[in-house]
């Protein structure tokens, strides 16, 4: 049974957040889906323009992963969308993974109360944005039950392995990172 992602897109978005698990869960087998919010081009915190599949608000369904991109002002535009807020309620009340990158934890996810009681990492600086309840870690990736969470940019790979992990299994991410000679502790 193929996995489904769906990778959220909004204005600002950070581009290796956004390209490194879109790349390595397709390598994986897993669906990807990306949405844009409100629009199908989107444009990243350093003017590359990625095409979307669909707008976020015309995907019915609810994945097996939502993953949600950092950067500034893309993690502000996703807390501010409507669309995203509903869909990530939904992913977590179906149990569904939810994961996210860089400022998404703390301004996305804080955004829509999925941090409350959880531990996260986030980008350094953006912790102070986490609710009281929530336990900060500075480690390069964090799994909290369905919700997994990285700093930035350079834990990106990281991050896309976990997600691998999850979705995929442990074997499949072991040859992903020893084919793209990933180097691991």
């Amino acid at each position: 049974m193929t996995r489904e992602a769906l990778v959220v897109l909004a204005e600002g978005f950070e581009e290796i957040e956004a390209v490194t698990p879109i790349d390595v869960l397709r390598r994986a087998g897993v669906q990807v889906i990306v949405a844009g919010v409100g629009e199908e081009i989107v444009t990243g915190s350093h003017g590359i323009r990625l095409a979307a599949d669909l707008k976020l608000e015309d995907y019915a369904g609810t994945p097996d992963a939502v993953v949600l991109p950092g950067g500034m002002p893309g993690a502000e535009n996703l807390r501010r969308s409507e669309a995203v807020q509903r869909l990530v309620q939904r992913a977590a009340s179906g149990g569904k993974l939810i994961a996210a990158i860089c400022a998404s934890p703390a301004v996305a996810l804080s955004g829509a109360g999925l941090t409350e009681g959880r531990t996260v990492t986030c980008y350094p600086g953006f912790e102070k944005q986490l609710p009281a309840g929530a336990k900060h870690s500075t480690e390069r990736v964090v799994k909290d039950g369905s919700l997994l969470t990285s700093r930035g940019p350079g834990t990106a790979l990281e991050f896309a392995l976990a997600l691998v992990r999850e979705l995929a299994g442990e074997e499949t991410a072991r040859r992903l990172s020893e084919g793209m000679i990933v180097r691991t502790p």
